[in-house]
Formats: structure tokens, C-alpha cells, sequence
């Protein structure tokens, strides 16, 4: 299975393709989607690593688990496919660029723009079964996404990382944030985004003027 990553990740990840709990992991995976309807399609599930390479991620965005709903889940999180309605949550990320940054709201839900801009956009959990949400959690993905967070924490410097709500901000412990940009706020959910804890967050515009003052060239949102 790890052959199918990009191959500027698998140089820094090798050690982890080595471990016993990958390979268990691996089987799981393929015994899963062997047995049941998963998601994303199985050439999608390293998609976040293919559409960034490791050199050239300068923001992350954590997710939890893949969309679980048919043709949604492309391998990004957050993410669907050209021409699928946008789940509440990817609403609610639009509604705020559109405030923060004041751009129309887009017709496309497929964040591989950003991706290919040099947004990591990583679920922590790569794959999921048909209508099951957290069915192949604590399976090793966490192991898995929780190693990639710290090569880049570790090797790379000046990356913004966006931390939105709970489950992401755990993560901050494996960050350097003397070494990296920290942003967080509340999850983009209904359940958060109604209650205030997201929108007005302007961490669009933040990270853009993070990257912009550090020499980067900032993302097209």
C-alpha cells in the first residue's frame, strides 16, 4: 500500500512503512475494502501526499476521518468530488473565505486546488467504511498521520498549521511553535460554526499574510 505514496513523502516515511503496525495496518486495509464498500476509492487514499509533496507543504489542515457518504470522500480532507453537494462543514469553510476574504462562493468543493498550491490537507484517519463514520479508527492511521505531522514539525520550518477544532488541536504537541505558525480555532461544523466558535476566525487571510511576510507566495483560497 505504501508504494502508492508520492515519492517525496515515502523517503521520510520509510521508517514508518517498516513498522510491524503498518504492515497490520496495510492488511486491514486491504482485507476491509476486500469485504466492504470504503472510502475513498483505494487510488485516492494517499491523494493529501500525491497533490503535495513534501517540499513543498507550507500549510496543513487537520481533518478526522474521510466523508462516508457515496462519490463524496477524494482523499483530501474536507474534500469532495467535482459536482457533489458540499457538506455542511466545507459550507461553512466557503462561507468564511467569503467573508474573510471576500471572494465568491465556489462552485467546486474539490480542494485539490489548494492542495496542489502546497496545502497538506490531511485527514488523521485515511480511510473509513460505506455510511460508518470512525470505522477504521485506532486501526494504526492515527500512528500513520500523527509521524507525518512530525517530519514536517521536525524537517521543515515556517509551515502554517490549522488546528480546527478539538480532535485537531491535540496535535499541537507534536508542533515546534517556535519553529511553525499555530492557528486554531473552533471546528468548521454546524454544531461549533452556530455556536461562534468559527466563523470571523480569519485564518485565511492570517495565513496568507503569515506566508506573504515570510517570502512565500500565498494561497489562492
Amino acid at each position: 500500500m505504501c508504494k502508492a505514496i508520492h515519492p517525496s513523502w515515502k523517503n521520510h516515511l520509510q521508517e514508518e512503512f517498516n513498522q510491524p503496525y503498518f504492515n497490520n495496518l496495510t492488511e486491514f486495509v486491504k482485507q476491509e475494502y476486500t469485504d466492504n464498500t470504503c472510502y475513498p476509492k483505494h487510488s485516492d487514499i494517499y491523494a493529501a501526499f500525491d497533490h503535495c509533496p513534501f517540499e513543498k507543504t507550507k500549510v496543513v489542515i487537520i481533518g478526522q476521518d474521510p466523508y462516508h457518504g457515496s462519490g463524496q470522500a477524494n482523499g483530501l480532507c474536507f474534500s469532495v468530488h467535482d459536482g457533489i453537494a458540499h457538506p455542511p462543514s466545507l459550507m461553512n469553510i466557503f462561507k468564511e473565505i467569503q467573508t474573510d476574504l471576500e471572494l465568491p462562493y465556489p462552485k467546486s468543493g474539490n480542494l485539490k486546488r489548494w492542495a496542489e498550491q502546497g496545502v497538506l490537507l490531511l485527514n488523521s484517519t485515511l480511510t473509513v467504511r460505506a455510511h460508518e463514520p470512525t470505522s477504521h479508527q485506532k486501526q494504526g492511521w492515527e500512528t500513520f498521520t500523527d509521524a507525518v505531522i512530525s517530519k514536517l514539525a521536525k524537517e521543515r520550518t515556517g509551515i502554517v498549521f490549522l488546528l480546527w477544532g478539538g480532535f485537531a488541536k491535540k496535535k499541537e504537541k507534536l508542533i515546534d511553535s517556535t519553529a511553525h505558525y499555530i492557528l486554531t480555532s473552533g471546528h468548521p461544523s454546524p454544531l461549533s460554526a452556530n455556536r461562534g466558535y468559527w466563523f470571523g476566525n480569519q485564518h485565511f487571510s492570517i495565513c496568507n499574510k503569515i506566508l506573504n511576510d515570510s517570502g512565500n507566495k500565498s494561497i489562492s483560497w
